[in-house]
């Protein structure tokens, strides 16, 4: 009978495995599309063989909905971290969003590639995997939700918020500007573009300012 070491170790290197591929999809598809890239290419470039990738993905098409699936993950654990660390000192809401900004940053500046594939995703409807890319992108929204639906309970943010609406527009918002500054400002610092992103949430949504 395998120990609980050894299926961990197992576990360990799997994940290592699917990290590596996930990384490779990611650099090609955003280099020459998903079409053109192969499941040669992707395996080749993450060091493995074909078949290693067929074992953890049965398709190239599953590979990418895994694919999305792990880094808006991500998105949304980072987005909920910056929340409850606010929440743990006591912080308001406002800077609780504040907090959700800068982490979505940070995200999107240590994972652009990744960013610009889910952001071109979104705009299409012919994928298999548009269901489930629209649930992922919805638990990242809802993480924005939460803290909005607490702020109007407690009195912080107006009654008249549509809450649904401006969680995507702040989620929207960051998306766009990070993708502009990676694309066209990149000389501006993390710091600068987050402070600009700031002064609007300031003035604009919590009414400060």
């Amino acid at each position: 009978m395998e120990s609980s070491s050894t299926a961990s170790q197992r576990g360990g290197r799997r994940e290592a495995t699917r990290q590596k591929l996930y990384e490779a999809a990611v650099t090609l598809i955003a280099e020459q599309g998903f079409s053109a890239t192969t499941v040669d290419e992707i395996a080749e470039r993450a060091g493995v063989a074909k078949g290693t990738l067929y074992y953890n993905f049965a398709s190239k098409s599953v590979l990418f909905e895994e694919l999305l699936r792990h880094g808006v993950g991500l998105l949304t654990a980072s987005l909920r971290q910056a929340a409850e660390q606010t929440a743990r000192e006591g912080r308001d809401r406002v800077d609780a969003l504040d907090a959700m900004i800068r982490a979505g940053l940070v995200f999107i500046d240590r994972y652009p590639a990744f960013t610009q594939l889910y952001v071109a995703e979104l705009w299409r409807t012919n994928r298999a995997w548009q269901s489930t890319l629209l649930v992922v992108r919805q638990e990242a929204v809802a993480v924005v939700e939460g803290v909005l639906r607490a702020g109007v309970a407690s009195g912080e943010f107006s009654e008249e918020i549509d809450v649904p609406l401006t969680a995507a527009a702040l989620v929207g918002m960051v998306l766009v500007a990070a993708l502009d500054w990676k694309a066209f400002q990149p000389e501006r610092s993390l710091d600068d573009v987050h402070a600009a992103l700031s002064r609007l949430l300031q003035g604009r949504v919590s009414g400060r300012g």
